[in-house]
């Protein structure tokens, strides 16, 4: 099978990201390493390899925060263990966030927060039609105006409170699908009355 050429870009990215080195003696809010320089780096060039029209300046800036957010999100939910166990700490109301819809819901609002104008911002769903696995959530950004299934997953969560970034196609993990498509499969979005001249827009039930 051929691999698109901006597909074939990211892979040529992420294998940079895991022969890059690790290091810095500085410490993050959260108290773990700084991220390497060469991992911001390779998110930065891994934006740019969604189009030729992505920004520079805007591709840095995505990977600073990405990494940023994490760090500081980390700080805020109480981070001290994996996924699974945090995850049972919050329901039981011992930390104050860090469901992986937290996550993505925070990450996405520090995205949108910056405004950007070459990139987008999506929140997709996996596993929800699965019975024997957890439902899962996460941002995406992409190229602006193109789908996220063209994206890069920005998913904090499933190593608890350090970011993982892959492309939306070849994460093996999880079978994304976009969110607002669950929720309606759910039922759990009715269309609301939109602005004259505007399409009908989404509205999340209560």
């Amino acid at each position: 099978m051929r691999l698109a050429p901006a597909l074939t870009r990211l892979l040529a990215v992420l294998a940079l990201v895991l022969t890059a080195a690790c290091g810095g003696p500085a410490m993050t809010t959260s108290g773990r390493p700084p991220v390497p320089p060469t991992e911001i780096e390779a998110l930065t060039q891994a934006f740019l390899s969604l189009s030729p029209e992505v920004d520079p300046a805007e591709a840095a800036r995505a990977a600073r925060l990405a990494y940023r957010a994490t760090d500081e999100l980390a700080v805020a939910y109480q981070i001290t263990d994996g996924p699974i166990i945090h995850n049972t700490k919050v329901n039981m109301g011992i930390k104050p966030r860090g469901l992986c819809w937290h996550w993505a819901e925070d990450m996405e609002n520090y995205l949108l927060a910056e405004g950007f104008q070459t990139l987008s911002v999506h929140r997709a769903i996996a596993n929800a039609d699965n019975a024997f696995r957890l439902e899962h959530s996460t941002a995406i950004i992409s190229a602006r105006g193109a789908g996220m299934y063209d994206g890069i997953v920005l998913d904090p969560w499933r190593k608890g409170g350090v970011l993982t970034w892959v492309p939306v196609r070849i994460d093996t993990d999880y079978g994304w699908v976009p969110q607002l498509d669950v929720l309606e499969s759910k039922g759990l979005v009715r269309y609301g009355p939109a602005p004259p001249g505007a399409r009908t827009r989404p509205v999340a039930v209560n």
